[in-house]
């Protein structure tokens, strides 16, 4: 095991890092005996997780990893492994530095989260009970990375040892329960309760116990001695109370956070996976030279799967997040969806869904009243479809009223597929207005949330459609060769190492 880390050309002590996740998406071949074997994903969590094990395990540092031992999600078939092999899987070696947090609850699942509150509650309580009473007494980090309210309990555990904490903020998701409930679980709350945040002010642990609920994405905030949010502009919206939906008491601790000088925003990355250069989901691959000839080799296998008009010169607009009018703008499109498709019928415009969510079924009736069926696709979400609509599509739809980093315009300009989308969140971090004549910009982006703001954003995208197609070329090329370069875990990794040095430098109180 390595004991010094080479940061920007420089060698020191490496310090042994904790990540502490409930999602991960691989994990770098000689971290452990089951690293080949360990994935379990249900967003950008797991991306920026896998992206940060990897970089640190790159630079020697001592990384270590907690997740839950999602068994049936690893795909791990026990009747294959004898004797040494079952007892690797059983126990997890002794130098390994994967840990895995062991209950019932997560073997037999088959996704990370369930539909159910009260399930979340369980196996929340389940991963933080083991990290707290098993993994951490083994591990003994210098620094723990904690990622949203399933691991909300944890940084007050880390302030009580005097152990620096990083708290990221993933999405405004949280649970409530009693310390009671806590310590039924099997966690020792009375050793860190008072570094836990309350939805009322407590009195003594025994009025407190059974009486005032632990909020545990904010008792997170609260206690880490460090956060972050997955993009700059959302974390500002926090503090300016731009988001209703923010409970006024994550705002406040999120806000006496950045006073202190202990907040920032930090981008997630897409997966590398998401490159036309290499992508073996794709008809074909293409390069930033080639991305003309590929993107219409990619069109005409889309269109011909989904029963499309086969018009290479068709422009396609692509919808890749999950359709939900709560979050992702998908009414909006809803409302304005026959005038566009009409308004642009001579240019042969397309329209394709590759998503799920409640707002799916409207876009069925759409298609049905219209006989549409020639011009928009709505199909349900599918990994390899989805990679072929971004290498097809010319223009990626990404209208959220908020988004705390969002993933699909990073990927759609990757892919050459221009990103559409509202100005908030990490939105406006990764897009900027396309202006051709001073070469600037990558995307199209509306500043009022409304069906006219996404109608005009979708009218400045056909304008730029519907030029000279070298001119075109150039522009989609240099999109496509600077957000390559820009959206990388490399990059990521390295605003996260800077935290990280940081929160080491700095002196930590006294528990008390």
């Amino acid at each position: 095991m390595s004991t010094t880390w080479t940061r920007k050309g420089r060698r020191r002590k490496s310090p042994r890092i904790l990540i502490v996740t409930p999602e991960i998406t691989y994990l770098p071949t000689g971290m452990g005996n089951m690293a080949n074997y360990l994935k379990a994903k249900a967003g950008g969590l797991a991306d920026v997780s896998a992206s940060l094990v990897a970089a640190l395990f790159r630079l020697g540092a001592d990384v270590h990893v907690a997740l839950p031992h999602y068994r049936r999600m690893f795909n791990i078939d026990v009747g294959r492994f004898i004797h040494e092999e079952l007892r690797v899987y059983k126990q997890v070696l002794p130098d390994s530095r994967i840990h895995l947090a062991q209950d019932r609850i997560f073997y037999y699942r088959d996704s990370v989260y369930g539909d159910d509150y009260r399930d979340g509650r369980r196996q929340a309580l389940a991963f933080q009970r083991e990290v707290i009473n098993n993994i951490l007494p083994v591990v003994r980090p210098d620094l723990i990375h904690c990622n949203d309210w399933m691991t909300g309990l944890i940084p007050a555990m880390a302030k009580r040892l005097g152990v620096p904490c990083l708290f990221t903020i993933h999405n405004i998701h949280t649970q409530e329960l009693s310390l009671a409930e806590i310590e039924d679980s099997g966690i020792d709350a009375a050793e860190f309760w008072p570094y836990l945040y309350y939805t009322r002010p407590p009195g003594t642990y025994e009025q407190t116990r059974n009486a005032v609920p632990v909020d545990l994405l904010n008792s997170g905030i609260f206690g880490a001695h460090y956060i972050n949010t997955v993009s700059p502009k959302f974390l500002s919206e926090i503090v300016e109370g731009l988001h209703p939906f923010i409970p006024g008491h994550i705002r406040h601790e999120v806000s006496n956070k950045v006073r202190a000088g202990c907040a920032t925003g930090i981008l997630n990355a897409p997966d590398p996976s998401n490159n036309p250069t290499t992508d073996a989901l794709l008809e074909t691959t293409y390069t930033v030279d080639t991305h003309r000839a590929g993107k219409l080799e990619n069109k005409r296998a889309l269109q011909s799967r989904l029963g499309l008009e086969e018009r290479p010169d068709a422009p396609v607009l692509y919808w890749p997040s999950r359709l939900d009018p709560k979050q992702k703008g998908c009414q909006l499109l809803a409302d304005i969806l026959y005038k566009v498709v009409s308004q642009y019928w001579a240019d042969g415009l397309q329209m394709v869904f590759v998503a799920n969510g409640q707002h799916q079924s409207i876009f069925h009736d759409i298609v049905r009243q219209h006989d549409f069926y020639r011009r928009v696709a709505v199909c349900d979400f599918d990994e390899q479809l989805s990679h072929l609509a971004y290498a097809a599509s010319d223009f990626t739809l990404v209208p959220s009223l908020f988004e705390p980093c969002g993933l699909p315009q990073m990927i759609g300009a990757i892919y050459g597929s221009l990103p559409i989308v509202n100005d908030t969140g990490g939105l406006h971090d990764t897009v900027a207005h396309l202006d051709p004549a001073r070469n600037e910009g990558n995307g199209f982006m509306f500043r009022i949330y409304d069906s006219a703001g996404l109608h005009w954003a979708i009218d400045q995208a056909m304008a730029f459609y519907r030029g000279a197609p070298d001119w075109k070329e150039k522009q989609i090329a240099r999109i496509m060769r600077e957000s390559a370069a820009r959206f990388t875990h490399e990059v990521t990794a390295e605003r996260y190492f800077d935290v990280y040095e940081d929160m080491l430098q700095r002196p930590i109180l006294p528990p008390f």
